[in-house]
């Protein structure tokens, strides 16, 4: 027996990916480092299948069809390049690799070109939707080297999740690391979706709320406009009691781990020069919630001057704060994949983007349906927030927004994905702001010069604002 596509990686991912191919009619070889896991796997979860245990690098390859096709499902970082390595020893032109696992853009990108030379395919693709969307529907998002698409194209787009009319939640997204960057952006937004919604719940709490009311608020949200995973997931963590019958939720401490691809949504940003503030406040927010032991000890020494009291909101403020907040994350999410396209010469469809993450992935959302057509619409939208139903979304949302943000700083809520959300909208929104002084500063002490509003923009002007200056010193400022 031979089979159709190998995997490399039998932690609970791996695993499920597996038994999702198998369900859908493909005959699937398996190795994993520790050989042991191989056998458990066989004589467990994988029983009765048509699976292909392997117990080395030379077998496995020999049970895989040509084009032969291994996806990786390990560690990112060096482990992915160690496994590459070890193919190449038995890989011939033609054959293709798979990363599966969240990898960095970057190294997508240069696996892409050094495999190229090599005559090796190679597909960096992003999978979302956690240990069940693995096993049941995942959002799979595929790039690097077209020509090895054909080759994954139906197995692929068989195994991910569906649309309620059947379009699979999986395409082609684009050039080298395209896949990666896509799901890293995905993860990204998750980051911000995450914190907008712990937001809504620690100003409910202020307000009053039980879990059980909150759970009841969080189930009606879902049912609206909000409609979302992670609503849904808020609403039964709410609910969820510990062993003596308390909310759990009350007892778990708050310190937020992360695993870094928050962080590299937030850091691409800044490479590419794009205003992405909701991510990287709510990356910021999980690393003050990390300094727990610091914060404990500045609640008795800050008292913060704030009213007391309830906070004068109501549950539709919040709802409005919560969703103009997520058009904000996203609207962003998608500039910063348009600014990458330009950057890395990829050819992005940002509407197929945004069905690609319509079931299956963590940020599954009925929201996305919106996206989707804004870009269908018009595919040269140069931001969501000119869409006309965002526009008139969040001018609807506006003012319960801006209660929000206000009630939270008068009364020492923390809320930087609300303020920082508001925050972008409204400079985005306005003609004039203040850097025209940042630039006057930037070239009084560094002559950095400025253009003028009377002049053309592309010309550049110096003042001797001392009187005994100089003449420009330093390049013209990249705006």
């Amino acid at each position: 027996m031979t089979a159709d596509i190998g995997l490399i990686g039998l932690a609970v991912m791996g695993q499920n990916l597996v038994l999702n191919m198998d369900d859908h009619g493909a005959t699937v070889a398996v190795f994993n480092r520790t050989t042991s896991k191989v056998d458990d796997f066989l004589a467990g979860p994988a029983k009765g299948t048509k699976v292909i245990g392997t117990h080395s690098i030379e077998e496995f390859v020999a049970q895989l069809s040509s084009p032969r096709k291994a996806m990786i499902m390990v560690k990112a970082g060096w482990a992915v390049d160690a496994v590459i390595d070890q193919l190449l020893e038995h890989f011939e032109p033609g054959d293709i690799i798979i990363d599966g696992g969240n990898s960095h853009f970057d190294d997508s990108e240069r696996r892409t070109k050094d495999l190229a030379e090599k005559g090796i395919l190679f597909i960096g693709t992003g999978i979302s939707g956690g240990e069940e969307g693995a096993r049941f529907g995942p959002s799979i998002m595929p790039g690097g080297n077209k020509e090895a698409w054909p080759h994954v194209k139906e197995l692929f787009q068989s195994i991910a999740a569906k649309v309620e009319d059947g379009t699979p939640c999986c395409d082609w997204v684009g050039a080298g690391g395209a896949g990666h960057y896509v799901k890293m952006v995905h993860n990204g937004i998750e980051y911000g979706d995450m914190q907008v919604i712990a937001e809504a719940y620690w100003i409910l709490k202020a307000m009053g709320k039980t879990h059980s009311e909150m759970a009841d608020i969080f189930n009606t949200w879902g049912d609206g406009l909000l409609d979302s995973f992670l609503i849904d997931i808020t609403a039964d963590i709410m609910a969820f009691p510990d062993e003596d019958g308390s909310p759990l939720l009350e007892n778990i401490l708050d310190a937020a781990g992360q695993k870094g691809t928050g962080k590299w949504t937030a850091v691409s940003s800044l490479d590419l020069g794009m205003p992405v503030t909701l991510v990287a406040e709510a990356v910021f927010a999980r690393i003050v919630s990390a300094l727990k032991s610091e914060r404990a000890i500045a609640s008795d020494k800050l008292s913060g001057n704030t009213v007391e009291g309830v906070p004068s909101v109501t549950l539709d403020d919040l709802r409005d704060a919560l969703y103009a907040s997520k058009i904000i994350s996203y609207a962003q999410g998608f500039m910063l994949l348009a600014a990458a396209a330009g950057e890395y010469n990829w050819t992005l469809d940002y509407g197929r983007v945004a069905s690609l993450w319509r079931e299956g992935c963590i940020i599954r959302a009925r929201f996305l349906d919106d996206i989707t057509a804004a870009f269908d619409t018009d595919s040269s939208l140069s931001n969501l927030l000119l869409a006309s139903f965002f526009q008139e979304a969040i001018e609807e949302a506006t003012p319960g927004w801006r209660r929000v943000v206000s009630e939270a700083a008068l009364h020492g809520l923390p809320a930087p994905a609300y303020a920082s959300a508001l925050s972008f909208f409204d400079s985005y929104r306005s003609a004039d702001v203040s850097a025209n002084l940042v630039q006057a500063q930037r070239d009084y002490f560094g002559a950095h010069t400025y253009e003028r509003k009377d002049r053309p923009r592309g010309e550049f002007f110096h003042t001797d604002w001392i009187g005994s200056g100089g003449k420009i010193t330093a390049a013209t400022y990249d705006a």
